[in-house]
């Protein structure tokens, strides 16, 4: 799928120097080097903007050294992964980076450079040019970067492969290649199983595809704090019967950017060996359009015992992961994670960079918090309010899938889901949208993970790991 690049590199005596330079800093850069290169500045009119590159030729007409700029302090606020935009826009040779970023921004910047290498090619006969290397920093952490570029990849590819190739038997094939990746142990229930195993929403949702649903769980890890992670596995989502019109189905092949970016959390966790103990489960299915698929209206069981009132069959997301979610409670992990490209409206809320993340746990809300703007990962804290738990009680039966009125939609699938755990001390679930609409440095259009590096970064802290 994605075309493997090497980010990082052995020191070689070959290497260009690679300065990073804030605007603030430029003066005392530019008095600190040879009179030519002070010429080559003012000639070129470099301001050290972020993300422009400036080539200094030496005496043969080689190259004696780039200059990348780091902007402003605002323009380091608003944008990240600045060396990581200027990569592809640097020739193609081994460069050494001169800084004086510290350890979280050069983590930053460093991860940055390595996804910038990411290209998706599974569809393309030309291959991408080839791209600058960089000599691993002193002082990184070289294995952690790989870990969470590789975790971010993998999230990349899933999502941006088409349900044609997407399905949940591939999805499925991906969750069995990483269970098998890092010895972990999987296990899969399909299609009517669903039902004699007490999964009837996770069936109810898929029966109507000729793709077989199915729950895929994995479990790794003997020792440590229990950590479970649930991604919404929505291979394509028609809307069921209250079908989407052709302008909404057109991304819905990111429906299961959930599963996908847990998919590339529990990587990171299991390629840094983690001394907790992890399960990932997915419910992996397809929302189509048949005879038998469930009608608006119709009143489901679910595995914890609520009956449910479908009164869309477009808000099937939160049904699938509410008999998931009641699976993992039941063992009561020490933190229970929730990942879901959900609600439209918490888009209209927050846009598509920005995730909302709800939980009543405070340790856990102090901690992303911290993470999301440690590891730049934007994350923003929404609430369970509970004066909206009505709305999701339709009277007729326990719960209401798609409340009336269009009102706080994002709070209230939060709300139908927290219904489903009762016994996890820590609950975070996120309304992602795994998608970036337009390039930005490090982040070309299409899948992105949200959340992941946050919560990698957060959770040893609250897990006591």
């Amino acid at each position: 799928m994605a075309e493997t690049d090497t980010a990082f590199v052995p020191d070689t005596s070959a290497a260009i120097d690679l300065h990073l330079v804030a605007s603030e800093g430029l003066e005392d850069w530019a008095d600190m080097q040879p009179r030519r290169v002070r010429a080559w500045l003012e000639a070129t009119g470099f301001t050290a903007k972020s993300g422009a590159v400036m080539l200094v030729p030496n005496a043969d007409g080689g190259l004696e050294c780039a200059v990348v700029g780091h902007g402003s302090a605002r323009d380091r606020a608003r944008e990240r992964f600045c060396l990581g935009g200027a990569r592809t826009r640097l020739p193609a040779q081994t460069y050494r980076l001169q800084h004086s970023l510290d350890d979280d921004a050069l983590q930053e910047e460093a991860l940055g450079w390595a996804l910038a290498g990411y290209s998706f090619q599974r569809y393309r006969s030309t291959k991408p040019p080839a791209l600058a290397q960089l000599v691993a920093p002193q002082g990184l952490d070289t294995a952690k970067t790989d870990a969470i570029a590789a975790g971010e990849r993998l999230t990349r590819d899933l999502i941006n492969t088409p349900a044609e190739h997407m399905g949940p038997e591939e999805l499925e094939a991906a969750f069995l290649a990483l269970a098998d990746q890092h010895g972990a142990q999987p296990s899969v229930i399909y299609g009517d199983e669903l039902l004699t195993q007490n999964f009837p929403l996770i069936h109810a949702v898929g029966r109507a595809s000729e793709r077989i649903p199915r729950l895929l769980d994995m479990r790794w890890g003997e020792s440590g704090p229990l950590l479970t992670l649930v991604g919404k596995g929505v291979c394509f989502d028609t809307g069921g019967l209250n079908l989407k019109p052709g302008g909404s189905m057109g991304l819905m092949k990111k429906d299961m950017g959930g599963a996908a970016t847990v998919l590339g959390l529990a990587h990171m966790i299991m390629a840094q060996g983690w001394k907790a103990q992890l399960r990932v489960l997915i419910p992996a299915v397809e929302n189509a359009v048949s005879g038998n698929a469930m009608r608006p209206g119709d009143i489901l069981p679910s595995r914890k015992g609520f009956s449910v009132e479908v009164n869309n069959t477009d808000a099937e997301g939160r049904l699938v992961l509410a008999d998931a979610l009641a699976l993992a409670d039941e063992e009561s992990p020490d933190a229970l994670i929730c990942m879901a490209t959900l609600t439209g409206a918490a888009r209209v809320a927050l846009g598509p960079d920005l995730a909302p993340f709800f939980t009543d746990d405070a340790g856990l809300s102090a901690a992303l918090a911290q993470s999301s703007a440690r590891v730049r990962d934007p994350l923003w804290q929404m609430p369970f309010h509970p004066s909206y738990e009505t709305m999701i009680e339709p009277g007729i039966a326990d719960l209401d899938n798609a409340p009336s009125g269009g009102m706080a939609g994002a709070i209230t699938a939060a709300l139908f889901l927290r219904r489903f755990v009762s016994a996890s001390p820590r609950f975070a679930h996120f309304d992602i949208y795994g998608y970036q609409p337009k390039p930005a440095p490090a982040r070309p259009k299409g899948g992105a993970g949200q959340g992941a590096r946050a919560l990698f970064d957060a959770l040893p802290g609250v897990l006591g790991l």
